[in-house]
């Protein structure tokens, strides 16, 4: 993971915010940022601004676990797409 910048890697983790937020609205029902926020223990300010690609949030590992625990998701998946992401850097 050496070359990927930590905008891309927050970036990255944002998206992943977004994707299981909205995926866990589909499947357990509605998750909006203001609850997730609320069940996570954090800003709402924090989960807009780390689900927008236009702000590099960066955010402590206890956060993040966080967050995962709230979305009833392992804390790895919130950093899918990093290893291919890196990879593309290579080429």
């Amino acid at each position: 993971m050496e070359n990927i910048q930590s905008t891309e890697l927050f970036q990255i983790i944002g998206k992943n915010i977004k994707y299981y937020r909205k995926l866990y609205d589909l499947q357990k029902g509605k998750m909006t940022q203001e609850k997730l926020a609320e069940l996570a223990d954090v800003s709402i300010a924090l989960i807009g601004n780390l689900e927008s690609e236009k702000i590099a949030q960066g955010l402590s590992v206890f956060t993040l676990w966080k967050i995962s625990k709230a979305l009833e998701i392992p804390v790895e998946k919130l950093f899918e797409g990093v290893d291919e992401k890196n990879k593309t850097m290579h080429a």
